[in-house]
């Protein structure tokens, strides 16, 4: 009787279905749209039947319905089995004993015995065993289901890793799992870890499944040479899904108690994020210290867009003091304060911006542009010509040096350079001859000059810039270690003339000399940053590059370039200070790369000096990648000695880096910089400027350890130590300072070793 009930119901919903879906598909075929978004069916569970189904069923029409066997009752997705099950028709309730089991939205409660309310979604199961949609496990002694979304478990015990064996649980008096706010809290809770009690609270939240929520975070503690032992105590607020804040307290042993927090925002038309610190009183300077920072951008509509980015500190000791933990802010000189209004369209783009600087270094100050107003188009492909200009109104600032004398001549800059290029593309070859006329007018405030006895508080330049950029590819059939591969042979010649112009009577605001290497070795001009300096040059770039590619994939084995730059006139056009060049040769660049095998590389940049015979720039980089969370990493890096101002600052030092298993479990990390420069007069010697050292413990399924040191230089005479302990219990969240940032920069391929556990699939428990 029961399963001829059952097949009868089944093939009746089949039949409406079926019919259902014909008409659908005649009414559709005839005209498909497109939607948006496609929206389920939404039906009221209250009014769909309940399908029971058992070897053996005893039922009373109307009342009630007793099963025994492989008994089961069902609605929608919710399923109860059972040995035994007694179903009332009249309230819709199933009591079910002998391995008794709800399951519901991936969703499982195991035990005894069980009583659920199928309309109401209540029920109570006795000493259940319950395995949740985000894997996550446990037993208690009762079990209280008041809804779909929330349950209460007394005397519980419950783990997110789904080891047999679980590395961590945590021991409640009474947990209630929220599925719809992803809370479960835990009173008189106890977190254990290898049997051992690591912590306790009478109120612990955490979240059920790997999404945000509100609550306090997992603290974190370290300690450093500046700031003495620290713990940091965040509290999270999910505000909505757009929207978060972070709030947290920072008690710092060597400086007192700083609050912080953080905000991040996002609409369909802005977004941004908003962060401060603030430490009334400074134990060891004695002060009070704060930051700030905010950066937002919003879209205006019809082209239009707004953005600023906002920072500031409360001297310029502060980074040196408090840097983000495992990221080296120390050497930070300046901090912006930018703001932006702007407009663009398929060609054209314009903005308006204001830009000014907190110095922190000493270093001279930057000149504040207030404002700066650009106007830039481009046209491509053109009747076959590219076209662009571009057109820039600055009004530079500079505070007062400390005499209060000023530091620079304050004025204005207006600039515009109009180019025109006429590329010729051809299978194997391309020519681009470009022709550009550079216009710039400057009135300051800089009396320094004087012309046929007049001060001079205005100048103009006017220039034009030719230039012909060439190349050709060839290409051969050969071998590369053994390997079938593709050779390419890559000549390459540029051709650059400006006309000379007295520029020594024009201020300096935003301009620096450019390190030649193989991207400036084809720009336009030596000079980077603002147009304040423009070489004259007549002169021609020759390079010859060569690459080995795979047959197969077309994967790049190894390249070899050289370039060398030849000067037909002497330099007429400098920057104060700046070492004049006086060879008609500059200093030959080489380049190299090869991936010798799918896990060896290795990359070379080198500079040479023909007339002192001598190696003026070296980057040297190997890398070894073995396997998954294996690296070792070795580069040298060499820059001479500056001889004038604007020259690339003096460097030597070797690094090494890596991430090693020692054994299955236990990895090693670190790096060293160690800086070979000596200079007894600028009292430098050779040093340590960073350096990194730990070791990660890979648990079972579910858990990490690791312990890093980093020490780095604050400045030459002082250095920064920090230590990070962090335990990492996947499922649950991070105890201790989490040293991902810093590994992740320092270290070159990093990966972590912390396990990963897979998610449950919300149909994966599907019965």
């Amino acid at each position: 009787m029961n399963v001829a009930w059952v097949s009868f119901a089944s093939m009746a919903v089949a039949s409406s279905v079926a019919h259902a879906q014909s008409a659908a598909e005649v009414s559709l075929m005839s005209g498909l749209r497109a939607s948006s978004a496609l929206q389920p069916v939404m039906v009221d569970t209250d009014r769909l039947p309940i399908y029971l189904e058992a070897d053996q069923m005893v039922s009373q029409p109307d009342q009630s319905a007793t099963l025994t066997g492989t008994a089961s009752a069902r609605r929608a997705d919710t399923v109860v089995r059972g040995q035994r099950l007694h179903f009332d028709q009249t309230k819709n309730e199933v009591s079910a004993e002998g391995n008794a089991r709800l399951i519901q939205d991936g969703n499982v409660v195991v035990g005894p015995s069980l009583r659920f309310d199928m309309t109401h979604d209540q029920g109570e199961v006795q000493q259940p065993n319950f395995w949740l949609e985000n894997g996550g496990a446990g037993v208690g002694s009762l079990a209280q289901i008041h809804n779909r979304d929330f349950m209460t478990v007394h005397d519980m015990t419950y783990s997110g890793c789904p080891c047999p064996d679980p590395a961590w649980y945590i021991e409640s008096s009474k947990l209630d799992l929220h599925f719809d706010e992803n809370e479960g809290v835990a009173r008189n809770g106890v977190l254990y870890f290898k049997g051992v009690p690591i912590l306790a609270s009478p109120y612990l939240t955490f979240p059920i499944r790997a999404e945000r929520k509100s609550g306090f975070l997992i603290p974190t503690f370290a300690n450093t040479s500046r700031t003495g032992m620290e713990m940091l105590l965040p509290y999270y607020f999910n505000i909505a899904p757009n929207y978060d804040a972070t709030m947290y307290f920072r008690p710092m042993s060597k400086r007192g108690l700083m609050l912080g927090g953080e905000f991040r925002y996002l609409q369909p038309n802005f977004n941004g994020e908003m962060s401060g610190t603030y430490l009334a009183h400074d134990i060891a300077s004695d002060r009070k210290r704060w930051s700030y920072a905010w950066k937002h951008y919003q879209n205006l509509g019809a082209g239009f867009y707004a953005n600023w980015n906002l920072n500031g500190v409360s001297d310029k000791d502060y980074l040196r003091d408090f840097t983000t933990l495992e990221i080296n802010q120390a050497s930070t000189s300046y901090l912006p304060r930018t703001g932006t209004l702007g407009w663009s369209n398929q060609y054209w783009r314009a903005d308006a911006t204001v830009a000014t600087y907190q110095t922190l270094a000493d270093v001279t100050p930057q000149y504040d542009q207030l404002p700066r107003l650009t106007l830039n188009g481009a046209r491509y492909n053109w009747y076959g010509f590219d076209v662009k200009t571009e057109n820039t109104a600055t009004w530079f600032r500079r505070s007062l040096g400390e005499t209060g004398q000023p530091l620079g001549p304050d004025g204005s800059r207006f600039e515009s350079y109009t180019t025109v290029a006429y590329p010729f593309v051809r299978p194997g070859w391309y020519i681009t001859p470009k022709a550009g006329f550079h216009l710039t007018q400057y009135e300051t405030d800089w009396h320094q000059f004087k012309m046929g006895g007049l001060q001079q508080t205005n100048a103009t330049r006017a220039l034009p810039l030719f230039s012909v950029d060439a190349g050709m590819t060839f290409e051969r059939n050969t071998q590369f270690f053994g390997k079938g591969a593709i050779q390419t042979l890559e000549p390459r010649i540029y051709y650059l003339r400006v006309p000379y112009r007295d520029q020594a009577h024009l201020p300096v605001y935003d301009t620096s000399l450019s390190a030649f290497s193989f991207s400036q070795a084809f720009q336009e001009n030596v000079y980077s940053g603002g147009w304040d300096r423009i070489a004259n040059a007549n002169q021609l770039t020759l390079a010859l590059s060569t690459r080995w590619l795979d047959e197969e994939t077309g994967f790049e084995r190894a390249s070899l370039g050289v370039a060398q730059r030849y000067y037909f006139e002497d330099q007429k056009v400098f920057l104060p200070g700046e070492t004049i060049r006086d060879n008609s040769r500059s200093d030959f660049l080489f380049r190299a790369s090869a991936a010798l095998t799918d896990t060896l590389s290795a990359n070379t940049s080198l500079k040479y000096d023909p007339h002192t015979s001598r190696w003026s720039r070296a980057q040297i980089t190997a890398r070894w990648l073995p396997k998954r969370a294996t690296s070792l990493a070795l580069s040298y890096r060499f820059q001479d000695q500056p001889v004038g101002l604007y020259e690339p600052q003096g460097q030597n030092q070797v690094s090494l880096s890596f991430q090693w298993p020692l054994t299955s479990n236990i990895y090693t990390v670190g790096r060293v910089d160690y800086s070979l420069l000596s200079d007894a007069k600028r009292d430098i010697a050779p040093r340590v400027t960073q350096a990194i050292a730990g070791f990660e413990y890979r648990g079972d399924c579910c858990w990490a350890a690791r312990v890093v040191y980093q020490r780095y230089a604050v400045d030459p005479k002082s250095v920064n130590n920090a230590i990070f302990f962090q335990l990492e219990l996947s499922g649950l969240g991070n105890l201790g300072q989490d040293p991902s940032g810093l590994l992740n920069s320092s270290i070159p391929h990093y990966q972590s070793v912390a396990p990963n556990i897979p998610g449950v699939g919300k149909f994966e428990r599907y019965e």
